[in-house]
């Protein structure tokens, strides 16, 4: 087999066409004796020169006179016999199919292993090639930088499809939340309400519904491409641990679809959904119900801070300028400028309005009769006070901590409802006729209006907090 080999060897030379650098072709012999493939002649003396010098030794020819060798042509074959004999098995068994050389190179335009006469011949020369396992390196470099875009990506998917599964958690919480409102004060006013009830429950089971069905929608489509990067991860991952001739089979496809990238994906936010829940919050009317406890509220002279001005009919109260001069009596405030109504509440229901029109800094709500009147307090539960206030632009219900309110609509008169056996304090904005907010805790003493129309800063709070007046026929409807 040896002897085989070399003597291969020995004839490759002489079968090998000195042009295109391969084994020949239909060999022909020109004048000069040389011999070529009968398409590498044409093609070098081409259809318009004179002479036709040989392409080895430059002799020129009279004519275009080509003999065909079909005795070199039969040799060509037996060399072809005896390399595919005298080859032994490269590793990984792949030779080149037209040498019969081991394909130690990789063609980078061509995407293809070649042998190192192939390099030589015209179909390579001008192509760049790599040996094979540099090219398999450099590929397998690629997929591995990708295929860790590609785990960030499933990552931040999986992170995304997560935090859609908190927001939905949390709208649905809210809507948890206005559900027990709403059975809450449905249950106290059952009998002026039944079919306000049913629908409002009906339209939250709609919001439920489309919270689910977006959380559904996103989740499966987020499964979908984390299943689709998950898949073509593994198929990477597989890739990079074949042999180099296996692995370079198709390794440009495979680059390409490893630098696919998954279309963009909004934040976990859905501020239609949430615009709906707090327009419910805002758009159901049970305000009408509680205005048939409407009271007759007047201020308290007596209980006023010295630098309160009460009208005449003590329905209005605002900041003066100086601090009158009136007895310290204990009912008295004496560090801010607070009021409460005249009236004890012991039980009960009972509603009453206020008008804050435009003023920019103010306090409402109720208290217990027995806070303290002198020296500075908290205005919270845990002190007896339960109180909605404005300050500095923003609505505050004071609990503990304080809980900010959105506000869509500036109210300019805000109704309070006592449900004293309830343990119940709600605030109403009479303007959009929506609750604002509802203190729940429990009560065992008498319980007051509370007033604090704010300092006058400078003449801009300087507006009067007006009581609203009850109408003759108490009991009536005073929603607009």
């Amino acid at each position: 087999m040896a002897a085989a080999g070399e003597l291969a060897g020995s004839f490759q030379d002489e079968v090998t066409c000195s042009v295109c650098l391969e084994y020949f072709t239909e060999p022909v012999t020109i004048e000069c004796g040389h011999n070529f493939c009968r398409a590498c002649i044409s093609q070098c003396w081409g259809e318009s020169e004179p002479n036709f010098p040989c392409p080895q030794c430059r002799e020129p020819a009279q004519q275009r006179h080509l003999r065909p060798n079909r005795q070199l042509g039969n040799v060509v074959q037996l060399v072809k016999r005896l390399r595919l004999q005298a080859v032994p098995e490269p590793e990984g068994g792949r030779v080149c199919e037209r040498h019969q050389e081991a394909l130690k190179l990789f063609c980078q335009e061509d995407q293809t292993p070649i042998c190192v006469i192939c390099r030589e011949s015209r179909a390579h020369r001008a192509h760049t090639a790599l040996p094979i396992e540099e090219a398999a390196q450099e590929y397998r470099e690629q997929i591995l930088s990708r295929l860790q875009r590609l785990r960030e990506e499933r990552e931040e998917l999986q992170g995304l499809k997560s935090d859609w599964d908190k927001e939905s958690e949390r709208l649905l919480r809210q809507t948890e939340v206005e559900r027990q409102l709403v059975v809450s004060e449905v249950e106290q006013l059952r009998q002026f309400l039944p079919e306000q009830e049913r629908l409002l429950l009906a339209r939250l089971g709609e919001l439920d519904e489309e919270i689910r069905k977006r959380r559904e929608e996103n989740s499966t489509q987020l499964c979908e491409e984390i299943s689709r990067l998950s898949a073509l991860i593994t198929e990477l991952e597989g890739k990079c641990q074949q042999p180099a001739h296996e692995f370079l089979q198709g390794v440009r496809s495979a680059v390409s679809r490893g630098k696919e990238a998954t279309s963009p994906h909004p934040v976990p936010k859905s501020p239609q959904l949430e615009k709906r829940i707090q327009d419910f919050a805002q758009e159901n009317n049970l305000q009408g119900a509680v205005t048939r406890f409407l009271v007759d509220v007047t201020l308290d002279p007596d209980a006023a801070n010295p630098i309160l001005v009460l009208s005449e009919d003590r329905k209005r109260v605002r900041c003066g300028e100086t601090h009158q001069d009136l007895p310290d009596n204990p009912e008295r405030f004496d560090t801010y400028p607070e009021v409460l109504g005249a009236e004890g509440f012991p039980g009960g229901r009972r509603y009453w309005e206020v008008e804050v029109g435009d003023k920019p800094d103010w306090m409402l709500g109720v208290c217990r009769e027995s806070v303290s009147r002198k020296g500075k307090s908290s205005n919270s539960p845990e002190n007896g006070y339960w109180t909605l206030r404005l300050r500095d632009g923003e609505y505050k219900a004071l609990t503990s901590p304080w809980t900010r309110l959105p506000m869509s609509v500036r109210p300019s008169q805000v109704g309070i409802f006592l449900d004293y056996e309830a343990g119940e304090v709600s605030f109403y904005n009479v303007t959009d006729r929506s609750q604002l907010f509802t203190f729940t805790d429990t009560f065992s003493r008498t319980l007051r209006p509370y007033f604090y129309p704010g300092v006058r800063a400078g003449g801009k709070n300087a507006a009067p907090l007006i009581i609203s007046p009850v109408p003759a026929q108490a009991g009536g409807n005073l929603c607009p």
